[in-house]
């Protein structure tokens, strides 16, 4: 395996990403990847091939299979607190939980009479509520089915755990696209591709956002924007962008990144100690071990 290409803009990366990591192809041949979520208890890791429709599972135990087929071109994925899969779907702009018996619950896929654009990447809080971006990707043709939105903006939303009200957060975005929260819920982080930024807002009781403000921007070369984001275990902060995995502090200081063969749109934690990050290539599953440990999806 060859070994990890890091851009060190402050030796603490050192102490998160070893020098002696290397990167790992897991799986290779696919379409379009995104949306990796690995079960802590079952020990698997699926994820979204958008253009194969199809929704992965892996394991070192059994390898590569098909969790489903016909995943309506799914692109984000996480569980819920129960351990069910949510789902962003690309083709029927719809927010989906597979449920125990494995039928599908359709959570949301309209906002005040209209449909959804495309939701793209879903996070839960620990609470239950799920947020969830939406912005126009997959009305598009490159991974999507070419259709003319219905809404005029490109949203963020929380979807109420109790009484399944959808509420609009946000509304200002070019288009929104990986979100996550900080260790403690008070923050919830979200990107914009377009504009290669990260923003941070307060989180209220509520579970409204309030005072958002820029936490960073991400340059560098290679292909790629802000996309699939998420936190460790103390807080530092990941951010798939240009030419690989981008890391910073929480206080938002980047430390640097780990450079990737392809774009990869999205990461996450994963193994037994939660030590190997999983990276979605475009068409390549990646692992590499890091020092430090994400957090369990539920």
């Amino acid at each position: 395996m060859p070994p990890v290409e890091l851009d060190v803009h402050n030796k603490s990366l050192r102490e998160i990403i070893p020098a002696d990591a290397e990167l790992e192809t897991v799986s290779a041949g696919h379409r379009f990847l995104e949306g990796p979520a690995w079960h802590p208890y079952e020990q698997h890791l699926r994820f979204s091939d958008i253009l194969g429709n199809a929704t992965l599972q892996w394991s070192e135990a059994a390898g590569l299979t098909i969790y489903r087929a016909n995943s309506h071109m799914a692109n984000g994925n996480t569980y819920d607190r129960q351990g069910r899969l949510l789902s962003a779907h690309h083709a029927s702009s719809r927010v989906t939980r597979m449920d125990d018996d494995e039928t599908m619950t359709v959570l949301a896929s309209h906002y005040q009479g209209k449909e959804l654009n495309s939701p793209n990447d879903i996070v839960v809080k620990s609470d239950g509520a799920i947020y969830f971006t939406d912005p126009p990707y997959g009305r598009e043709s490159k991974v999507g089915i070419p259709r003319k939105p219905q809404l005029d903006f490109h949203g963020v939303y929380r979807l109420d755990p109790n009484s399944n009200t959808l509420t609009l957060l946000i509304d200002d975005f070019n288009r929104p696209n990986g979100l996550c929260f900080s260790l403690d819920e008070s923050l919830l982080y979200i990107n914009d591709t377009p504009e290669s930024l990260i923003r941070v807002y307060d989180v209220a009781t509520d579970g409204a956002l309030a005072n958002g403000r820029l936490f960073a921007k991400t340059g560098g070369d290679g292909p790629g924007g802000p996309d699939g984001m998420k936190i460790d275990s103390e807080g530092n902060l990941y951010c798939c962008a240009a030419g690989g995995l981008h890391i910073f502090r929480a206080d938002g200081e980047f430390l640097g990144r780990i450079r990737t063969p392809m774009q990869v749109t999205n990461f996450t934690f994963g193994d037994e100690d939660l030590r190997g990050i999983y990276l979605t290539g475009i068409t390549t599953l990646y692992r590499v071990h890091a020092r430090i440990p994400g957090l369990p999806l539920f």
